[in-house]
């Protein structure tokens, strides 16, 4: 394929649907970090995929309502029981994360089992189908990114352990039927992790500059050479984090002040 074949008719509308999710994973992305809880959101996100998997399996839309009520509502209940156990087994929350995930894994292994397009199910799953994105999908990301920042950065401090939570599943539940379980553990965690050592000023930034080009590259080099997009944003993204916080260090750095010789001594 050569470079004139890039559809970007196509492209754009992925490349929004990734900056839609990058939008409120960024923040959350460095909350998920700092609260020691890495796994959260690959947890959180298979349950909803279960949510889907079963309304599938009961002959619903894909695209439907119910749907949608099956997904968030399985999230919910998941991120409800992680408050919980987060309240009453601090010390064990990132080992009861990993149990869940397994649990909602096998669970909907199990509802495939008997799916003839079971396979592709779980592939579009775990890697998405970003790039058949639909105007009427991004319209409801977008409002529903409107309302997450909103909560998040205007009542982060009252939300508390449950508002979180909940807040959480909402914004991962919409992201995992766009870009898959990979694309949304990566647009969450890799951004945070390249950022971590940076000044608090430049975190935010940078962590979405890393986000952006991941999906712009990502997807470009995915249509020039025909590969399966979601694994090469994940792929791209990883490896471009550790050089963007370097050229952002090295570009917000002031230089030296030149020195002029002393014109009055005598050497």
């Amino acid at each position: 394929m050569t470079s004139t074949a890039i559809d970007w008719h196509i492209l754009l509308p992925a490349l929004l649907a990734g900056l839609l999710v990058l939008a409120t994973h960024v923040p959350l992305g460095a909350q998920v970090l700092q609260r020691g809880i890495v796994f959260i959101d690959l947890a959180i996100a298979q349950i909803a995929g279960v949510g889907v998997i079963a309304a599938d399996a009961m002959g619903f839309e894909p695209q439907g309502w119910a749907v949608q009520v099956a997904a968030l509502s399985a999230a919910l209940l998941g991120a409800l029981a992680l408050t919980w156990t987060e309240r009453r087994w601090p010390d064990i929350q990132e080992a009861l994360i990993g149990v869940l995930f397994v649990l909602a894994s096998c669970a909907g292994l199990l509802l495939l089992a008997g799916n003839p397009h079971g396979g592709e199910h779980l592939k579009d799953l775990l890697v998405g189908q970003i790039l058949w994105v639909s105007t009427q999908q991004l319209i409801g990301m977008a409002a529903l990114t409107v309302l997450v920042l909103a909560l998040w950065f205007g009542l982060r401090e009252r939300l508390g352990r449950a508002g979180f939570y909940l807040l959480f599943a909402l914004a991962v539940t919409a992201s995992v039927q766009l870009v898959g379980v990979y694309l949304v553990f990566t647009s969450l965690i890799v951004p945070a992790l390249a950022v971590r050592s940076l000044r608090p000023a430049l975190r935010l930034p940078v962590a979405y500059a890393i986000g952006a080009l991941g999906y712009l590259l990502g997807l470009a080099l995915s249509a020039r050479f025909d590969l399966p997009s979601g694994a090469v944003v994940v792929l791209v993204m990883a490896g471009i984090a550790p050089m963007v916080p370097w050229v952002a260090v090295r570009w917000a750095k002031p230089s030296p002040p030149e020195t002029t010789p002393d014109k009055g001594r005598m050497d």
